[in-house]
C-alpha cells in the first residue's frame, strides 16, 4: 500500500482545468478539420472555418469558450493507494485556483433555486472509481450548459430494442437543433439504471473521437447514429450542411430484465477534457 499526500491532487486539477479550457484535444481539432474538408455547403464551411480560427487563436492563450463549464472531475484511484487527506476538498481547491489564475468565468450557483454564484466554479462534480494498481489518474472535463441542457434520459421498454434506442437518440438531437452549438458529440449510455445510464453517457464523451466501442454491435450503432444525425441537416451553428455531429460514442453495461435505460449527453464542438496519472 502506497501512502501519498493529497496536495498533488490540487495542483493537477488546477493545471488540467486551465489546460482543458484553453486547448481543444488534438483528436477533436483533427476531426473538425476533417469535417471542414468534406463539407459541401458554403455556410457550413464558413461556420467551421470560424470554429477552427477560434480554437487556433485560443490555444494556450485564453479560454476557447466564454462558458468555461461546470467542473466534472473523474478520479481513478488504485486499490494499492491511500491518499492522505481530504480528496474532495483538494479537488475543489484546484478548481478554485484554476478559476482565479486562468481567468475562467464563474458559472456555478450554490443552490439550484436561490441562484447565488459561488464565485469560483466550485463545487466540482466529483466521480471516483476504484481500480487495480498503485496510481491515481485524474480526468477533468469542463461541461458547458448550452449543450448539457439539451441532454435527456429515457427509460425504454426492452421490446423497444435497437430501433427504440436509435429513435430516442435522433429525436434528442433533432429537438436540440442549433441550441448546443453544433457540430456536437453525442455521448450515449445504454443499460444500467436511470442514474448509471446518464453517467455512462457523460463518460462516453471522454473517449477520443474516432475510437470505436470495442463491441462490434455498438461500433456499428455508433456509425449508424452518426450517419443519421448528420442526415438531419442541422449543420454547424444550425446553418445546414452535413456536419451536425463529429462523433457518437456509446458506453454500455448490464441492466434489469424489465428495463432499457438510455441517456444522451450532448456536447458542443468544444469537447474539453484533459487527463494525467499524477501520483
Amino acid at each position: 500500500m502506497r501512502v501519498v499526500p493529497v496536495s498533488p491532487v490540487t495542483e493537477t486539477v488546477k493545471r488540467l482545468f486551465i489546460e482543458a479550457n484553453y486547448n481543444l484535444p488534438f483528436d477533436v481539432q483533427n476531426r473538425i478539420r476533417e469535417c471542414r474538408r468534406i463539407e459541401p455547403w458554403v455556410p457550413a464551411q464558413e461556420a467551421l472555418d470560424a470554429i477552427i480560427a477560434n480554437f487556433e487563436t485560443a490555444f494556450e492563450v485564453m479560454p476557447v469558450c466564454q462558458d468555461t463549464g461546470m467542473a466534472c472531475v473523474f478520479l481513478e484511484i488504485g486499490d494499492r493507494v491511500y491518499i492522505d487527506g481530504d480528496v474532495a476538498n483538494a479537488v475543489n481547491e484546484g478548481v478554485r485556483l484554476a478559476c482565479k489564475e486562468g481567468f475562467l468565468r464563474a458559472s456555478v450557483v450554490t443552490d439550484p433555486l436561490e441562484r447565488e454564484n459561488s464565485g469560483d466554479n466550485t463545487p466540482a462534480l466529483l466521480y471516483i472509481d476504484l481500480v487495480q494498481g498503485d496510481t491515481v489518474k485524474i480526468t477533468v472535463a469542463p461541461k458547458g450548459f448550452g449543450s448539457e441542457n439539451m441532454s435527456r434520459v429515457a427509460m425504454l421498454s426492452p421490446s423497444d430494442g435497437i430501433e427504440g434506442v436509435v429513435a430516442f437518440v435522433i429525436e434528442t438531437v433533432e429537438r436540440a437543433g442549433a441550441n448546443p452549438c453544433p457540430p456536437i458529440v453525442a455521448g450515449v449510455g445504454i443499460g444500467g439504471s436511470f442514474d448509471k445510464a446518464a453517467l455512462m453517457a457523460k463518460k462516453a464523451l471522454l473517449r477520443p473521437l474516432g475510437r470505436r466501442n470495442p463491441h462490434p454491435v455498438y461500433a456499428a450503432l455508433e456509425e449508424r447514429l452518426l450517419e443519421e444525425i448528420n442526415a438531419l441537416g442541422i449543420g454547424p451553428a444550425g446553418l445546414g450542411g452535413q456536419t451536425t455531429a463529429l462523433a457518437v460514442n456509446i458506453e454500455t453495461m448490464s441492466t434489469h430484465i424489465a428495463g432499457l435505460p438510455v441517456a444522451v449527453n450532448i456536447c458542443c464542438h468544444a469537447v474539453r477534457r484533459a487527463e494525467e496519472a499524477c501520483l
